[in-house]
């Protein structure tokens, strides 16, 4: 089997290490990852800008293409120009940070696995929420045994899942829950700042609300300690509402 490993916080980062490790006995595993973080960058790809790639060893235990781009520049090169043969699979993460509710639009982590299924290619992002002990190696060893059940389950052409692991400092996760993605919107808020030129910055920054507003949810699993597993579609189409918006009254002439 052969293994597309991208991720968005960067070649360097700890989570594709463990993600490779964890994947090494599966099968054939390249990886095509960021030159640096990119996380939030949702599915952006480069299109007036050159991408620079070259190929690095990283801590002994891995070689992959570095590029200087976005998690979905990684995946369409990777699938045009840097393999040799197209992955039976795309694997995204480990990132750093849960990918639930709202925050599964903007990450670049997600964006690499839908990009996978772009190509028709069955696809998984893997995510690990944020705590004080970032165990990425206990959070490998629970992502090898998801993949391996989803992989069992032959999955079809184009498949994808959003796969969030609850933070493992008390202990291992109390079971794994199939939920939908939280339609809950972050409370944002800026930090207002003068710099040494005298010019304004602004940080964001925010907070979920509380996660039993939505008990069925990614968010409200994750935080009762679940890992989730979330089936995700690029078909954005609002079916439910295409009847009623049919029967607006719009202009049928522009001349």
């Amino acid at each position: 089997m052969r293994i597309l490993l991208v991720n968005d916080d960067g070649i360097m980062a700890p989570g594709i290490e463990a993600m490779y490790v964890a994947l090494r006995g599966a099968g054939e595993v390249e990886v095509v990852a960021p030159e640096t973080t990119q996380s939030a960058v949702g599915h952006a790809i480069s299109v007036k800008t050159p991408i620079y790639v070259h190929r690095v060893h990283v801590n002994n235990v891995f070689y992959g293409w570095s590029v200087d781009g976005r998690p979905a520049d990684c995946v369409k090169l990777a699938m045009h120009e840097l393999l040799e043969a197209r992955p039976d699979v795309v694997v995204s993460g480990i990132n750093a940070g849960a990918n639930t509710a709202i925050n599964v639009l903007y990450s670049g982590t997600v964006a690499g696995a839908v990009e996978g299924a772009f190509f028709g290619v069955p696809s998984i992002a893997f995510s690990l929420e944020l705590s004080e002990e970032l165990d990425f190696h206990r959070a490998g060893a629970i992502a090898r045994r998801i993949f391996d059940a989803y992989i069992a389950g032959k999955p079809p052409r184009g498949a994808c899942l959003n796969v969030n692991i609850p933070a493992l400092d008390a202990g291992p996760p109390r079971g794994l829950r199939v939920c939908p993605q939280a339609t809950l919107t972050m409370e944002e808020y800026y930090y207002k700042q003068t710099d040494a030129r005298g010019g304004t910055v602004y940080w964001l920054d925010g907070r979920f609300p509380k996660a039993d507003q939505e008990p069925d949810s990614d968010y409200h699993a994750m935080k009762s300690g679940f890992v989730t597993v979330t089936p995700l579609r690029f078909d954005m189409t609002d079916r439910a509402a295409m009847a009623r918006t049919a029967e607006i009254p719009w202009p049928d002439t522009f001349a």
